[in-house]
């Protein structure tokens, strides 16, 4: 079996027994996808007691994990993990069952193929990208604070590496061609642009990643493609699937 949800920014709930029965009849043959902002790795330096606690309580679940990265990521703790080739792609090995897929992989799950690429652009930044080593860093935080509006902390709270680098677009693109351009599903964090457009009627801004992705949505075949960023759960075409809290199986 194969289940695939959205955004969980650290939370997991939603895959206790309670609200996730099926998991009864699963085992680590069977995998839980999210699509992006996973959060699981998040503390500054290193895994603290409660990181510990949940990446160890994701490790005793009868499923696998896997997941894609977002923008709500902390990029400097992925890229420690180490990097190894599973089931036909790249990925960090965060736990022995807890996986993340690397960026432009096809990976080969139940007879699927299913392409992957993480990353979007935090929209949530109308304040803009603090420095810690900014002489002025307090004074434009506690400024950001009174006005009310939203801000990001390089390294701390964003990372440049939300969006990708031409390599790892450029690897997408050569991992597609060895399977001919076809897989079975696609899954994203963000979208491409004409489907962020559907969905966000001119409320989004393109971008280079959304620009690939709409590159690749023209030149692939495949059946369903889902993806998160956008905190909703809707068909936004017959074969884009939004998905944030809720889990549906696709094999």
């Amino acid at each position: 079996m194969i289940y695939i949800t959205g955004d969980c920014h650290g939370d997991f709930k939603r895959f206790n027994t309670r609200n996730f029965p099926e998991q009864k009849e699963m085992t680590k043959k069977d995998f839980m996808i999210v699509c992006g902002d996973f959060g699981g790795v998040w503390n500054k330096k290193e895994e603290s007691k409660q990181e510990i606690k949940t990446l160890d309580w994701l490790e005793e679940k009868p499923f696998t994990t896997l997941f894609v990265d977002g923008n709500h990521e902390n990029f400097d703790r992925l890229k420690e993990y180490p990097e190894e080739r599973w089931n036909g792609g790249k990925v960090h090995r965060i736990r022995p069952s807890v996986f993340h897929l690397m960026r432009g992989q096809v990976f080969q799950l139940n007879e699927k193929k299913i392409f992957v690429f993480g990353g979007a652009s935090s929209h949530d930044i109308d304040g803009g990208i603090l420095e810690t080593e900014d002489p002025h860093f307090k004074k434009k935080r506690k400024a950001l604070d009174e006005e009310g509006k939203s801000y990001r902390i390089n390294h701390v709270s964003w990372w440049k590496e939300e969006l990708p680098s031409a390599e790892e677009m450029e690897e997408g693109r050569c991992n597609l061609q060895r399977v001919d351009d076809k897989v079975d599903f696609i899954v994203t964090h963000c979208c491409a642009s004409s489907t962020q457009l559907l969905l966000g009627h001119g409320n989004y801004q393109p971008d280079i990643l959304t620009a690939y992705l709409e590159e690749i949505r023209q030149a692939v075949q495949f059946k369903k493609w889902f993806f998160g960023h956008y905190h909703d759960n809707q068909n936004v075409s017959a074969k884009e699937i939004l998905l944030y809290e809720q889990m549906i199986r696709i094999s």
